[in-house]
């Protein structure tokens, strides 16, 4: 899926990534929200964008369910088809990025190696969000009956069940979503942003 045409040249807009981060008022970067299915992921980032969007900022939640109902609607859930998911929703935040907005990305993405290529894809930009919940919260809170499909063999290569889920090493931050407040990891998240310069204090 990735064979490039030779035909293909990166075409330079005159408005900057620059221009366009001065208009909206703070500067761009991709917030990848990892974690196990239930670990509130979504929620968190939903949470955190309703928050930036009260200040005035631009912002974008990729859901992992949205994305898969048009960008990624012809893939399925092998190993395979998984890391084509994390590859075009790089290649999108990417984008939103250069276009001068925080886009928050809501995604299990289980493998290092896929996570790690999406940094290396945005360089400086990538902001890696460990939402740490044990399994049995996760399961606790999954309203869809995903885990016990998963357990009754229904489901095949499930995180966390009958697929692994390799938590990040050195991610910018790690939220106790099991435990935390919503309200405190967004303001975590939000003093971490302000320190970076990506948000005015």
């Amino acid at each position: 899926m990735e064979n490039k045409s030779s035909n293909v040249v990166w075409h330079c807009a005159t408005v900057t990534r620059e221009r366009r981060e001065k208009l909206h008022n703070h500067k761009s970067a991709i917030l990848w929200f990892t974690g196990l299915s239930g670990a509130g992921k979504s929620t968190l980032a939903h949470a955190l964008e309703e928050h930036l969007h009260q200040r005035g900022c631009s912002t974008y939640v990729f859901d992992g369910d949205n994305v898969r109902h048009g960008l990624c609607g012809d893939l399925g859930f092998s190993e395979d088809d998984r890391v084509e998911n994390i590859r075009r929703i790089g290649e999108m935040a990417k984008l939103f990025c250069d276009a001068g907005i925080l886009a928050l990305t809501a995604f299990i993405s289980p493998f290092r190696a896929d996570r790690r290529k999406v940094r290396d894809l945005a360089g400086g930009d990538f902001i890696e969000v460990f939402c740490d919940c044990s399994l049995d919260v996760c399961e606790s809170r999954d309203v869809k009956g995903l885990y016990k499909k998963a357990r009754d063999g229904e489901i095949p290569n499930f995180t966390g069940i009958s697929s692994p889920y390799e938590t990040p090493e050195s991610p910018e931050l790690t939220l106790n979503t099991g435990e935390q407040p919503l309200e405190e990891c967004v303001q975590q998240i939000t003093a971490y942003l302000e320190s970076r310069g990506i948000l005015l204090v």
